[in-house]
């Protein structure tokens, strides 16, 4: 199984970059973490609040650790509230099903990571995180 490299995090997040400013959205986090919710690298733009990163790592954990893009976990998450606040509480807070978090896969379609953002709508976050996944050669899973 392949892995997620500084490489390849450094290029999502640069490449997420480019598209949030193509499509004007406000100052971004990024976060790109492996497949064992390890940060691989995060970086905020100027002017992103100090709170950005936060929510773009949660929203990343969530997706590798459930497996599923942040936009399925946060349709899941309003059939059944209950048991997504259990798995905050039990995640110690990192875990948070908002949509803006797209999983990262390679060419055979195993989860390498996930590249969460935060900054604007959870659908801008989204798509910055599946332009930068692409651009550097990756699959973006965003399925609901």
């Amino acid at each position: 199984m392949s892995k997620l490299t500084l490489k390849q995090a450094n290029t999502i997040i640069e490449k997420a970059f480019a598209k949030a400013a193509e499509m004007k959205v406000k100052p971004l986090g990024v976060v790109v973490i492996d497949d064992g919710g390890n940060v691989v690298s995060a970086q905020r733009q100027d002017g992103a609040s100090m709170f950005r990163l936060d929510v773009a790592r949660g929203k990343a954990w969530a997706s590798v650790a459930m497996g599923a893009s942040s936009r399925a976990l946060f349709k899941r998450a309003k059939d059944n509230p209950n048991f997504f606040v259990t798995l905050a509480a039990t995640a110690e807070g990192k875990f948070l099903p908002q949509t803006g978090a797209v999983l990262i896969k390679n060419a055979q379609g195993e989860i390498l990571g996930a590249a969460g953002g935060s900054g604007g709508t959870g659908e801008e976050d989204e798509a910055c995180c599946a332009y930068g996944i692409e651009q550097a050669g990756l699959k973006a899973d965003v399925s609901a």
